[in-house]
């Protein structure tokens, strides 16, 4: 179970017992206090999911908000979105071929530093209910598998490849004939602040393990990716209303965002946080 810390200047209620939790008497359209902001890190920390109910806020707001844990990040598909470079927009109609994020993944793993987090502020949902995002703890990912399985897994490396969801999935070319990024990162990571264990592969950009024949890596990722799509205990579920924001730590978490809502519409827009190093073992 998730440590508990003493919030003094806000207010959480968990949504389970180790992932996810709404965070109470913060107006994000308002300058922070040194200790509000203080705890809202500490609970982001604690919890890994945090969801801020009943938000008003502009663009300026949000990149604020975003950029108190550091440099915006610019999405390598931005080129085909266009407007502002550091917000992504995520919107789903009717028409749509597809809908960002259907699908278990963690953000832009292809970076060298993929994003310590993410920030999605949906205004418009689903007048018939769903589009809800399943997030799922990657510290309890790891934590339940064998002794031998985290053996196994010690010391492997991965290959992580943008081509996969933005080419191959969603269709758009990279620009200008260049190459969406495609790095390594360690099949077992810790977080760099709270020092835990993270299964870090993912099914949206996880191509491959190094060293392996491609059978073997096959093999050995398709029965990792089952754990995560299929372990329910790992989740948490964020039922979105208009104007919340979600704030996910990207480096211990997975998410899927579930497109059950055809033909009807939901809008959100995103900003992401740099990370400060590459995923290391």
């Amino acid at each position: 179970m998730t440590q508990v810390h003493d919030y003094q200047t806000i207010a959480v209620d968990s949504i389970t017992p180790h992932i996810g939790a709404e965070v109470h008497g913060v107006d994000l359209s308002k300058p922070l206090s040194n200790e509000q902001f203080s705890e809202i890190y500490q609970a982001w920390l604690d919890w890994k999911v945090l969801v801020f109910r009943d938000q008003h806020i502009d663009r300026e707001a949000h990149k604020a908000f975003g950029r108190k844990f550091g440099t915006l990040h610019v999405h390598p598909m931005q080129h085909s979105y266009g407007g502002d470079p550091e917000i992504l927009r995520v919107k789903t109609t009717k028409d749509s071929a597809y809908t960002a994020g259907n699908g278990w993944h963690t953000d832009v793993t292809c970076d060298e530093i993929p994003p310590l987090g993410s920030m999605l502020y949906v205004t418009e949902t689903p007048e018939c209910g769903g589009g809800d995002t399943l997030f799922a703890d990657m510290y309890l990912a790891y934590d339940l598998l064998s002794d031998k399985m985290k053996d196994m897994l010690d010391g492997l490396v991965a290959v992580h490849d943008g081509a996969m969801p933005y080419l191959s999935g969603y269709k758009v070319a990279p620009p200008d004939g260049s190459q969406y990024p495609r790095n390594e990162h360690p099949v077992v990571t810790t977080h760099p602040e709270t020092g835990k264990k993270i299964l870090y592969v993912n099914s949206g950009f996880t191509h491959h393990i190094k060293d392996l024949a491609s059978w073997e890596s096959r093999m050995l990722l398709d029965g990792l990716f089952k754990h995560i799509a299929e372990t329910q205990r790992l989740y948490c579920r964020v039922n979105w209303e208009p104007n919340t924001l979600t704030f996910w730590d990207n480096r211990c978490t997975q998410h899927h965002a579930v497109w059950d809502y055809w033909p009807h519409s939901r809008y959100g827009e995103r900003v992401s946080i740099v990370g400060a190093q590459r995923p290391a073992a």
